[in-house]
Formats: C-alpha cells, structure tokens, sequence
C-alpha cells in the first residue's frame, strides 16, 4: 500500500509547496491474453496496488520527475526535441508528447512518482505510470481529456517511446477499470462491460515468481509477426480476413493443416483463447467459479504449448496452486517470457493457500521465495486526498 501521506511530505520537503496527487491501478488479467493486439477479447481487472504522482505545475515547460523506487531524478523539456532516452521517464515524457499530439496544451510540472506494484512482472506497471503521469499533467494544465483518449496517448507512449507494440488493454484497464468488476474489453471496437466478481467468495492472488523475465521487445514482436503471417496466409482460403478475431474454432481447424508450424499453434491460441475469454465472463456472471478456473487452466496450457511465452518455473507455479484445496484455477498473467500467475482462491482458503504456495514453490524451485498478493477489483485513475 503506498503511503500516499508520506509521498506528499517527500513532496513538499523537495519543491516547499502541496501537490496535488493523481493515482492509476495495475491490472491483473483474468484471461484473455495475446489477444489484444489481435482485436480480439480480454478480461482483466484493476488491482489494489498501483501507481501514485505527486504532481504541481511550473511556470516553464520542463518536467522534472522524482522517482522514490529508483531514487532517481530525470527530466525533459516539452518544447525540446524528445529525448529518446530509454529509462523509466521514457513512459512519462512518451504520454506527454501523445497528449500533446491530441491537441493538449501542457504546462511544465514537478512530479514524484512512488508505485507498490512489482516492476517488470506483468501487471502492467508501465501503463499505471504512463496513465497516472498523463492524468497529472492534463489536469494541472486544465486540458480536457476524453478517457479514451488517455488510454490511447498511454498506448502511444509504449509505441513510439518505448517500441512496444502492445495492444490496448493495459492502458485501458488502467482508465476505465470499475471496482469490484472485471471489465470484457473489445479490443477491435474500444468498449468494454462489466463483469461483476463476487469478492465474498473468491480471492484473486497475484503470485510473483521472480523470475527474471526474459521478455524482450524482440520476442513480443515476433509473436505479433507471427499472429500476421498467419493472418496473410488464412486470406488465402478466406478471403477478406481482417484478422484472428474473425475467425472461429471450426473453421481453423478446417483450414490449419495448410498453415506451417508455429504459425498454426499461434492462430489456434489466439482463436481458442478469444471464445475462452468469452466463456469466462459468463461463468463470472452466473458466479461459476468451478468454471472460470477450468477455462484459466485451458489458457495456460493454450499459452505454454501453442504460444511458447511460460517458463519452467511458471508452470510449476501453476501446478502448485492446483494441488491446493481451494484453488479454482491459477494461469501465467501478462505477456510470458517469466512474471506472474493469476490464481482464482475460494476466500475461505486464502490463508491456507499463502502459506502453501510460498512453502511448497520454494522448497522444490532451488529454494526461491515467491511474494503473493491478494488483491481486490479496483477501480480506474483518479486524482485522490490524502
């Protein structure tokens, strides 16, 4: 939990007046993954933890970012050229000049930034500060700034400053997240539906392997290469394909023996993982937790051997978790390569769980303790007291 209180003191003690204080959310995703930029389905949920930016404008155009994780200060100027500097500030000056680009006139502003979420491990801890940076930096400048927009300008930062090429569900998440729901994201038409998660009955633990992990831009991209090639090749046999999303189940199995290895695992992935993501909304809805765990379990297994993006030790994370009483599913969550498991907990076996899991993963996996996080559905960025 960041100490909101003691950021704005680290504030005031830095730049001697009070700043406003503007906060995003992680996200964790229930299921649905690689399938974002591939305008398909997603279900992920905002978590408790996440990003605050203790925030006041200067009479410049500079931004001057203090960060307290990284006991850093960097900076760039808004009516310089960009800096193309690959460190963390890289997100924040990223949103900024999509803003800008949105037609935003920023002001310069002081920031310091704290965030409780684990960085690197697939939460999304890169869109909590590009959208809590955003957010800061529209409203000290009075700029009016659709949600949409902010969640697209937060994808744009990943783009153009940081070469990602990820689809829109972090950012979006991180906007329009509602509490105590997890939201079915369309990724083709930018819309999105609650999906209520019955909290009295479930707990959703966040479990960090550390694992280093070995995404890299180069692997992502391959993967988003792949996804297109197979869509090139089905345009053969049906034509006017706009992409994965419009195929279905049946049909690529009619059609996948004329496709090379990988790309037909990768199509069959991201075809099978959209119609689970819709399945799994509706077993939420109808609060079929039995389900929404079996259909998790289909999508790591989809993910390990038709995507190639878990690890090892990963997989062993899940296994664990399902030799757990209580346990109704656990999945790697975000984009692979190491990271995190997603795991569906019936509430009343939470505390058996954390102490399971931490004890029997680091017993077998060369001794490595693992951190766990219980978390709640949260809701969207906001500016908040103190």
């Amino acid at each position: 939990m960041i100490d909101v209180e003691a950021l704005r003191d680290a504030f005031v003690a830095e730049h001697g007046v009070v700043p406003r204080i503007f906060w995003a959310p992680g996200r964790v995703n229930l299921i649905g993954e690689h399938t974002d930029y591939n305008e398909g389905f997603v279900l992920p949920m905002a978590t408790s933890m996440g990003t605050a930016m203790a925030a006041a404008p200067r009479a410049d155009r500079r931004v001057r970012v203090r960060s307290l994780h990284f006991d850093a200060t960097l900076e760039f100027d808004l009516d310089g050229a960009p800096s193309c500097a690959f460190h963390w500030i890289a997100y924040i000056e990223g949103v900024a000049r999509a803003l800008e680009r949105r037609g935003a006139t920023l002001c310069g502003a002081d920031l310091v930034v704290e965030s409780d979420l684990p960085i690197g491990e697939g939460v999304a801890s890169s869109a909590a500060l590009e959208i809590a940076a955003g957010l800061a930096l529209a409203s000290l400048s009075g700029a009016a700034i659709e949600p949409l927009a902010l969640a697209l300008a937060g994808q744009e930062a990943e783009h153009r400053a940081v070469h990602v090429p990820c689809g829109i569900m972090d950012q979006y998440t991180a906007v329009f997240a509602r509490d105590g729901h997890a939201l079915l994201l369309d990724c083709r038409a930018l819309e999105s539906t609650p999906v209520p998660i019955d909290a009295r009955r479930v707990a959703i633990v966040v479990c960090e392997s550390r694992v280093v992990r070995r995404l890299v831009f180069s692997d992502y991209e391959h993967r988003l290469a792949e996804c297109r090639s197979g869509v090139a090749l089905l345009r053969e046999v049906l034509p006017g394909l706009g992409s994965l999303r419009d195929v279905d189940a049946e049909t690529l199995e009619r059609v996948a023996p004329d496709l090379p290895d990988p790309i037909a695992r990768r199509c069959r992935h991201v075809v099978t993982e959209n119609a689970r993501t819709l399945r799994a909304a509706e077993a939420l809805r109808r609060g079929d937790m039995a389900e929404m765990g079996r259909l998790m379990l289909a999508s790591h297994a989809s993910l390990r051997d038709d995507y190639d993006v878990s690890t090892p030790e990963i997989d062993r994370l899940v296994e664990v978790a399902c030799s757990i009483n209580g346990v109704f599913g656990a999945r790697m969550t975000g984009a692979g390569f190491g990271g995190c498991t997603a795991n569906f907990v019936a509430r009343d076996a939470l505390a058996e769980f954390m102490e399971k899991m931490q004890r029997l993963y680091a017993g077998e996996i060369a001794d490595r303790l693992i951190t766990l996080y219980a978390t709640e559905p949260g809701g969207g960025a906001r500016e908040i007291g103190v």
